[in-house]
């Protein structure tokens, strides 16, 4: 592709060079540069790209994308293109690179702290079950169709972001659903692509260690709404008090859902188990096999969007009740013996208290709750104490263990968790540093009726310890000691 042809969505400051020549491919990565290639250096927090650009001309590299030209490569035969934000012109990049996929989809971001991979997920399952073609970046897993491609990150880099709605395309999909993290907003990942559609989650306490603040984090996560076009629509949880905060500045047509107030979309509670739910949604009566009062809110958002995207209300219900919990999001296992564990991704402070309280609600009384919960390593550690304590005090009994420790301690890290406990609870915790030996614990424990909650890890298959990854699944463990 013509330089000039890739350049035409990006605001370039100045150019130095040629820019009618030929580019056989882009990359970020200097490693991966070869002949004609178009590096876009960037100004990262851990690394900068700018530091690499004499490498990445050695490479191969006729052109450059910066946010200043470096003086030991000034006079090197490349065309230098300089742009106020590299992160953001690679985004546009690779949105002309590829053809503009995401104007060829109908494509809807998910957004908030809990809910993204479940509302994403269960509306490509939605959609494809009312006859179309769709897509899915997650989480858990990436799907085109029916195939799958594993999913690394939350939300992909730009150029994977977009290689994935291509093949969406090509695939004949005409729906695309993918979660928006706020890494990826505040890393341009998604950059230049064309939403058709936004929904907000909630809002809880995350990623501070990369946001720094709260109000950075819900901040970066209202850009996605502030940037919709008038012919989208946002779908915001009215029961978070950010959920109006996100769509202020907001052109798109605005949708509210809530369980507790008036609102465009609604529910209660009629009947829940272990097995699902009966709900009452805006005035039609629907069963679900989701559990769990942050499950009637994610039910809501997918039956506003879907409703939004123009499906007919009583369709949406009928295949909604169809729909099995995703991967890792309150998957419940049975014991022969008569009690019941439950798998659950919840890894921050909102989302173990939503599952314990969900559980509680359910529960018979004279059963009790065991808790499993651990923490990751190099992330947030404010939130460690808050956490066990919250654990502690939905629980009858907890046990603290290891989650993904990477480069940390995972000795550390429960220290760390253990702050959040007075010295009384702390003498009625199990500390129990090995994942397999918590969750045997917890099985040899566990009486009929009782619930054992395993937290934090759900769909993950891993443990990164010291920079090695382990294989480990909270589901094979659980079913080894059942």
């Amino acid at each position: 592709m013509i330089l000039n042809e890739l350049l035409s969505a990006t605001k370039v400051l100045n150019t130095v060079g040629n820019t009618d020549i030929d580019i056989a491919a882009i990359a970020f990565d200097s490693r991966k540069v070869t002949q004609n290639t178009l590096f876009v250096a960037q100004a990262g927090t851990a690394v900068d790209g700018h530091d690499y650009i004499g490498k990445a001309l050695d490479s191969g590299a006729t052109a450059i994308v910066c946010e200043r030209i470096p003086e030991e490569v000034a006079e090197r035969d490349a065309c230098f293109i300089v742009v106020e934000n590299s992160s953001k012109a690679l985004g546009e990049l690779a949105c002309q690179w590829y053809g503009q996929p995401s104007k060829h989809l109908t494509l809807v971001g998910v957004t908030g702290t809990n809910g993204k991979t479940t509302i994403a997920t269960l509306l490509y399952k939605l959609v494809r079950g009312l006859g179309h073609k769709a897509g899915l970046l997650s989480t858990v897993v990436n799907y085109i169709e029916d195939e799958s491609v594993a999913s690394t990150h939350t939300t992909p880099d730009a150029l994977e972001l977009n290689s994935l709605l291509k093949r969406m395309v090509d695939a004949g999909c005409t729906y695309a659903f993918m979660e928006v993290s706020s890494h990826s907003i505040a890393q341009e990942r998604i950059a230049g692509l064309d939403f058709d559609g936004a929904i907000f989650t909630n809002l809880t306490r995350d990623h501070i260690d990369f946001h720094k603040t709260f109000d950075n984090y819900r901040d970066t996560k209202k850009r996605l709404f502030d940037e919709l076009k008038k012919n989208a629509f946002a779908i915001t949880n009215k029961d978070d008090k950010n959920g109006l905060i996100m769509t202020q500045n907001c052109q798109a047509s605005v949708y509210t859902y809530s369980t507790r107030a008036l609102a465009d979309y609604r529910a209660q509670i009629l009947e829940e188990g272990f097995d699902g739910m009966l709900l009452q949604v805006n005035n039609q009566e629907v069963f679900v096999p989701l559990v769990g009062r942050f499950n009637v809110s994610n039910i809501l958002a997918i039956y506003g969007a879907a409703v939004s995207l123009g499906f007919e209300p009583t369709e949406v219900l009928r295949v909604l009740s169809t729909l099995k919990p995703v991967n890792g999001r309150f998957e419940s296992i049975a014991s022969p013996k008569g009690w019941t564990a439950i798998i659950d991704y919840a890894h921050t402070p909102d989302a173990v208290e939503n599952v314990i309280n969900t559980i509680n609600e359910i529960r018979k009384p004279g059963s009790r709750l065991i808790t499993i919960v651990g923490c990751g390593g190099n992330r947030d550690k404010g939130k460690r104490p808050m956490m066990a304590s919250l654990a502690k005090h939905g629980s009858d009994r907890l046990i603290l263990t290891s989650d993904n420790p990477r480069d940390e301690e995972p000795a550390d890290i429960l220290k760390d968790m253990i702050a959040g406990l007075t010295e009384a609870e702390q003498r009625d915790t199990l500390i129990i540093e090995d994942r397999e030996m918590a969750i045997r614990t917890a099985c040899m424990m566990a009486e009929a009726g009782d619930v054992i909650l395993v937290a934090g890890k759900g769909h993950e298959d891993y443990q990164i310890i010291k920079g090695v990854k382990h294989h480990f699944d909270d589901h094979e463990v659980v079913r080894k000691y059942i």
